[in-house]
C-alpha cells in the first residue's frame, strides 16, 4: 500500500493518531520502538483504510522530554514554544517551572510563562512576585483569567500561538483544561474521538494530543505531571540551560569549575552578591547530582 506523509497528533503507550491531510489514522512502530512524539511528521505505510505502520520519523527541529534515572519520556517534537501555567492558587511548584525552563533552554524552545486567574485577589501579590523571578530572568509572564476574563485570555493568547507550534504544561490545578478549550472550542469533542480511537476508554487526560489551529499553527496539551526530570543534561549542558549564569561562564578560576564550591568562581560569587537566586543554584546543584545518576 502507498505512503503517507503525516503528523501525530495523539500519543498514549505505544498507540499513535496521526493525521494525514486531515484524514485519521491508526499507528504503531514496528517492533517495540516507543521513540514517536506528538508533533513528529512521520512516513506511514497503509495497512487497513484507518490504520498504518509508521515507517520513518522525519527530523526534528526540537524535541522536548524529561527523564529519570532509567528512561526518557517523550512530550513533544518540533516545538517552537512552551507555555508553562501557573496559578494564584493553588500554589505552584518553583521546582517544576524551573526545570521545564531548562529543558526549554537545553532544546532550543522559546519559553513563556502564563500566570492564571489573576482575578483571585487574596494570592495574587505573592503569585506575582514568585513569577516576577522568571519574568526577571527575561521569559514574559502573561497576566490573564480563563474563568473570569475569558476574551481577554484569547486576545492575549493567540497572537503568541500563531505561526507556532506551541505546548503547554502545567501541573493539575491551574486551569490549563480551561485555557485549552477557549483556544480551541471543540477540544472536548477531538479529546472523544481520539479517545475512541486510540480505544483509550474514559482515561481522556492520560494522553497528550495536538490541536490544529488557523493558519497552521498548533498546540499541544500535555497531562498535567507532578515532576519533571532532567537526567538527559549533561554538566555542560546544564550550566548553559541557567540562562543567568551566562555573563558569568568563562569567568571563574578554573576551566572546569563545576559551580558547586570551588574557590574564585564567578557563578558563586553571583549568587552570593544576589545576582543569581539561590533557590535557582540550588536546582542547578540537584540536577548535576541528578545526571550523575543515569543508568540509560
Amino acid at each position: 500500500m502507498s505512503e503517507l506523509t503525516a503528523t501525530i497528533i495523539a500519543a498514549h503507550g505505544r498507540h499513535y493518531l496521526a493525521d494525514a491531510d486531515g484524514e485519521k489514522l491508526q499507528c504503531v512502530t514496528r517492533g517495540k520502538k516507543t521513540n514517536v512524539a506528538v508533533g513528529d511528521v512521520v512516513i506511514l505505510k497503509r495497512t487497513s483504510n484507518d490504520q498504518a505502520v509508521i515507517e520513518k520519523i522525519a527530523e526534528r527541529t526540537t524535541l522536548l522530554y524529561r527523564s529519570d534515572q532509567y528512561k526518557s519520556k517523550l512530550l513533544a517534537a518540533n516545538i517552537s514554544r512552551l507555555f508553562i501555567v501557573v496559578a494564584t492558587e493553588p500554589s505552584f511548584a518553583d521546582d517544576l517551572v524551573s526545570r521545564a525552563l531548562v529543558a526549554a533552554e537545553a532544546a532550543g524552545i522559546e519559553a513563556h510563562i502564563i500566570l492564571n486567574k489573576v482575578d483571585v485577589e487574596p494570592p495574587l501579590a505573592r503569585a506575582r512576585e514568585r513569577a516576577g523571578l522568571y519574568g526577571a530572568l527575561g521569559y514574559p509572564v502573561h497576566e490573564l483569567s480563563a474563568r473570569a476574563r475569558p476574551e481577554h485570555a484569547v486576545e492575549t493568547l493567540m497572537p503568541l500561538l500563531a505561526g507556532q507550534s506551541s505546548i503547554f504544561i502545567g501541573q493539575s490545578g491551574m486551569g490549563k483544561s480551561s485555557l485549552i478549550n477557549l483556544l480551541v472550542p471543540d477540544a472536548d469533542i477531538a479529546v472523544r474521538e481520539i479517545s475512541e480511537a486510540l480505544d483509550t476508554g474514559k482515561h481522556t487526560t492520560t494522553f497528550t494530543r495536538l490541536y490544529w489551529l488557523p493558519g497552521g499553527a498548533s498546540i499541544i496539551d500535555s497531562p498535567g505531571f507532578q515532576e519533571f526530570g532532567l537526567y538527559h543534561l549533561t554538566e555542560g549542558m546544564l550550566e548553559r540551560a541557567f540562562v543567568e549564569f551566562k555573563p558569568y561562564l568563562g569567568g571563574c578560576k578554573y576551566y572546569n569549575c563545576r559551580h558547586l564550591a570551588e574557590p574564585q568562581c564567578a557563578v558563586l560569587g553571583a549568587v552570593g552578591e544576589g545576582r543569581i537566586a539561590k533557590m535557582r543554584h540550588e536546582l542547578y546543584a540537584q540536577l548535576l547530582h541528578e545526571s550523575s545518576q543515569t543508568l540509560y
